[in-house]
Formats: C-alpha cells, structure tokens, sequence
C-alpha cells in the first residue's frame, strides 16, 4: 500500500524554481490525503501569494507523485504560507542580518550588517565591470560575459549597481519582479544568471533623483538583504566615471576584481584610465581590459575598425594588466540587448565566440590561487 512518508520521499527532489531547495525542507507539503486512492492529494503552501511559478511546481509535484506505485492521479491543492512560515524560510536560508543601527560602515559591512561576499572565505568570485565613461557597452559586456560564465556550469548573479542608468534585466530577459519573502529578496532570474537591480524598484521611465547616502543604503540592501545562495560569480555593473557609488561598492566589496572596458578609440582609451587609476586607490586588484566594438565584418569578410584601433591594448599597457578580449561590433549585439536574447547564448557567432572565450579566460586563466590548510607548513 501506498503510504503517505513514501509521497513525501517522492517529493523531496522537488526543488522551489526560485529558492532551489527541497519543497519537503523548507515546509511547504502542508498534507497529504490518501483517502481516495489512487488519487493522491497534495497540499502545497506557497511562499508567497500569485507566485508566478505556481505552474511549474504544479507540474513537478504531479511528475513525482505518479511515478509511484499505487498512486494514478494527483490533486493538488495550494495555499500560501503565514508569517511565521516565511520567517522560517527566511531564517533558514538567510539568518537574521540584525542590522546594528548606528555603526559605521567599515570593509566587507553595511551598518553592521555582514556582506557574504566580503568574507575572506566566501567562495564567490566579485567581478566589478567599469569603464571611465558611458556609451562604450559596459552594461552589453557584463550582461554577456554573465551569461558566458553560466554556460560554463557556474553559478552567476548580477548586481546592476548603475542606479542612474540601469538596463541589465531587459538585457537578460528578465520579465518578473523579485519574490520578497519576511524582508529576504529573491532575484529573478533568466539566461541562467540572477539579478538584482534598482530597475526593480522605480518606473522605467522614471529618473533616479537620490543624494549619495540614499543609494549607499540600496547597495548595501542589494547586497545584505538579497537570498544569492552563494554564486560561482558576482558581476557588478559599476555606472560610468569614479563616483559615490563606485566607491561605496569598493568599500563593500574589498575582494572584487576590476575590470575596465573601453572602446578602440583613443579618447575613451584616456578616460578610461580614469577608472584603473580609482581601483588602485581603492586598493581593488585590476584584472584586466576588455575592449569592446574593437571591428565590424562586413558582408564582404573584411574587418572594419570603425572606432580606431588601439585603445585597448594601450591601455592594458598603461596599467599593467592583460588585454581580455576584442569584441566585434555586431548588430545582433544591440538586438539582443533589446530583445532580452544574450548574443553570449550564441556560441556558433564571431561574437559569441569572443564571449565564450572571454569567459573561459576568466574561469580558468584568471582564477585566483588558493593555498589550502594542507599545503600550509606548520613552523
């Protein structure tokens, strides 16, 4: 006979499409009735009213019920979870930041609130994306390399920290809002990767008119107050230029590797070193430089340097760091950041090839040497 602790194993592999974890650990199968067999009823207490993905789980709980014994159609009920229910997934998942009211910010904290990816045995690479101005694609390269790094296997997440300018998760394809669950946030997702970004919190249409402090404190919530279950990659979409928010994220973010994009022309060479030059203020280690419209083929298989030629190989020179990448000019590159369709999501392109080797350089090439307890001498 079927039994009700075999439903629950059966539904144990069932992971929430947003939290992946078990439906069975974080407490959402509220019951199951075998009073009818062989139909089974399942109640499921979702985190959150309207979710979006309530289909989904659907589906998945239906799969693994039916594939038992005994069992020849699935009922499934749903609810939504109380206050105190949330407050258990929150603690579970997140802890309880506990903010310190009145403390300074120091490295690696907000207000006394701990960033994970500060910690010196954080497992996330941070890789903050910058350029010395606007216009030269900087948003194009993070939203790209993300998904680039994603379809190597990794974990990757996202902060759009260019609260002025903000334009990732159209880039991406995101479609939904983040799940706010007791005060945790978590990011959409799409193309693998997840993001979180002020384009959430205000109108698209809308400027963002917030002094310094304001825009401090919503970093530090994007970064303390985002569920981000420990990514492979954290890319940071730094705005343009050296300012408030540049060095708020240098000050939260001590671990991040910069790197600096810039365009072949040797005007935007010039200021991007502006950009290198607060990294090594900031004591932010500078990975390198990727130069992006670095030429356009045309019909005719000839390449074109419509930009000039140069600027990112001088600049790599003028500080010290290698040259990551040349990026063809493409039109499929602005569609797809029109379009929410990553050009990286296509590896059989001259672009993205670039990306895909890019992120390979990245992953492997450039990944930091870890010296483990075991290699250590004891003196």
């Amino acid at each position: 006979m079927l039994t009700e602790e075999a439903v629950i194993e059966a539904l144990r592999p069932v992971q929430d499409p947003e939290l992946h974890r078990s439906i069975v650990d974080l407490g959402m199968v509220r019951r199951v009735d075998l009073a009818a067999l062989p139909t089974v009823t399942v109640a499921i207490d979702l985190t959150i009213a309207g979710c979006p993905l309530r289909a989904e789980i659907n589906n998945s709980v239906t799969d693994a019920v039916v594939a038992l014994d005994g069992a020849d159609d699935v009922v499934v009920e749903f609810g939504v979870m109380t206050d105190e229910q949330r407050a258990a997934v929150r603690e579970q998942l997140h802890g309880n930041p506990g903010a310190t009211a009145g403390s300074q910010p120091a490295h690696g904290h907000a207000e006394g609130r701990t960033i994970p990816f500060a910690d010196p045995d954080s497992k996330t690479r941070v890789l903050l994306i910058a350029s010395g101005k606007g216009g030269v694609g900087k948003s194009s390269i993070t939203t790209n390399l993300a998904v680039a790094l994603a379809n190597r296997g990794k974990k990757v997440a996202v902060v759009d920290a260019d609260v002025w300018g903000f334009s990732i998760p159209r880039m991406l394809g995101i479609t939904q809002d983040p799940t706010i669950i007791d005060e945790m946030i978590v990011p959409p997702s799409a193309n693998g990767v997840r993001c979180i970004s002020m384009g959430f919190f205000v109108e698209e249409n809308q400027p963002v008119i917030w002094r310094g402090p304001m825009l401090h404190k919503a970093l530090e919530q994007f970064l303390t107050d985002v569920f981000w279950d420990e990514p492979d990659y954290l890319l940071v979409d730094l705005p343009p230029g050296t300012g408030d928010i540049s060095l708020s994220i240098s000050q939260f973010l001590p671990r991040g590797e910069l790197l600096v994009v810039t365009t072949p022309q040797p005007a935007a060479q010039k200021v991007a070193q502006r950009a290198a030059y607060m990294g090594h203020k900031v004591n932010l280690r500078i990975t390198g430089v990727i130069e992006n419209m670095s030429w356009f083929t045309g019909d005719d298989a000839k390449r074109y340097e419509i930009f000039g030629s140069g600027g990112g190989a001088a600049l790599a020179a003028e500080i010290d760091v290698p040259l990551l990448a040349q990026i063809p000019l493409v039109p499929a590159l602005r569609a797809g950041a029109d379009s929410g369709d990553p050009v990286a999501a296509q590896t059989d392109t001259e672009v993205g090839q670039a990306f895909a080797a890019l992120a390979e350089k990245v992953d492997v090439e450039l990944a930091p040497k870890r010296r483990y307890r075991s290699e250590l001498k004891v003196l």
